[in-house]
């Protein structure tokens, strides 16, 4: 287990008193940490939850299920799953389920896991390298379209086709790329303008991150499973850290947290709402201030009504 990288968990105490609707004085609930990383949330939910109830975090990354661990509490279990993998729980049977997205700061520092353009790594950037593709294998391989679609839809990047050219350029004459610096010089190569204080390869890092790792298909699948896992009044928190992820949440609440009427039966009782929108909360200035990675954070919460 690497224990060099820290990471910081953004809005600690806003994310843990909005997961209860009781303020964790209800025994025998069961609680959910959808996305573990290094377990700042799951400590906190544990020195507040009731001696009788039970907290389950998953995690797709080895070395946050390795953190988990070490953890010594009866009452905690940690699954080696992406966060879909909540469709599996008990119908009903959830008071609070918490997903905190994206990358967390030791994958981003680390240059082994190669997600960041900030150090020279491999190409990798899998959530959990025990399976699946790295990005320097699906990039030695996919068609220019397939690049840039990607890089479009998950980066926002305008430049995306040059881009996707340059890779196949670069692929048929040198070979394909392996490290991030690779690429992120390519990137560089070939955006010409960016945003003040923005890297080029921003956006297309995000991009291949998100695609390489299923995280919006995955997003959307765990928000559907909630509505089967929670119960009535249990509560749902998500932290989202950009646009795509947020569009999605945001969407989601707001397309549950009203009747729905059938046209076709003009006369007939809408279907009830299956949740009501509570808050979105961003950070402090000075959570800010002392953790600027957590500038673009946004936090919806949500309870499951009785319907």
């Amino acid at each position: 287990m690497d224990t060099t990288w820290n990471h910081t968990t953004v809005l600690l105490n806003e994310a843990v008193e909005a997961l209860s609707a009781d303020s964790f004085t209800k025994p025998d609930q069961t609680y959910v940490d959808a996305t573990f990383g290094r377990g700042g949330h799951s400590r906190l939910i544990l020195s507040r939850m009731d001696a009788s109830s039970r907290l389950i975090a998953f995690d797709k990354d080895p070395e946050a299920v390795a953190v988990a661990n070490t953890i010594e509490d009866a009452r905690f279990s940690i699954r080696h799953e992406g966060f879909s993998a909540i469709s599996e729980l008990q119908g009903g049977s959830v008071a609070g389920l918490l997903m905190d997205l994206g990358v967390s700061s030791p994958q981003i520092d680390n240059p082994a896991r190669g997600f960041s353009f900030r150090g020279d790594g491999p190409l990798d950037m899998r959530m959990d390298t025990t399976r699946g593709e790295s990005v320097a294998d699906w990039l030695a391989t996919a068609e220019a379209g397939q690049i840039a679609e990607v890089i479009r839809d998950y980066g926002e990047e305008r430049f995306a086709v040059q881009i996707a050219k340059a890779v196949v350029a670069r692929r048929q004459e040198r070979g394909p790329l392996s490290t991030t610096a690779e690429l992120a010089q390519l990137v560089a190569g070939t955006v010409k303008t960016r945003e003040p204080g923005q890297d080029p390869a921003t956006r297309t890092f995000q991009a291949l991150r998100i695609f390489i790792n299923a995280e919006l298909e995955e997003l959307q699948q765990a928000l559907e499973a909630s509505l089967d896992i929670l119960q009535p009044s249990g509560r749902l928190v998500v932290i989202a850290f950009h646009s795509l992820e947020d569009r999605i949440v945001k969407q989601f609440i707001a397309k549950h947290s009203r009747e729905v009427f059938d046209r076709r039966a003009p006369f007939a009782q809408p279907k009830a709402m299956k949740l009501q929108a509570l808050e979105r909360i961003k950070p402090t200035s000075d959570e800010i201030a002392a953790n600027p990675r957590s500038r673009s954070a946004i936090m919806r919460v949500a309870q499951r009504t009785a319907a």
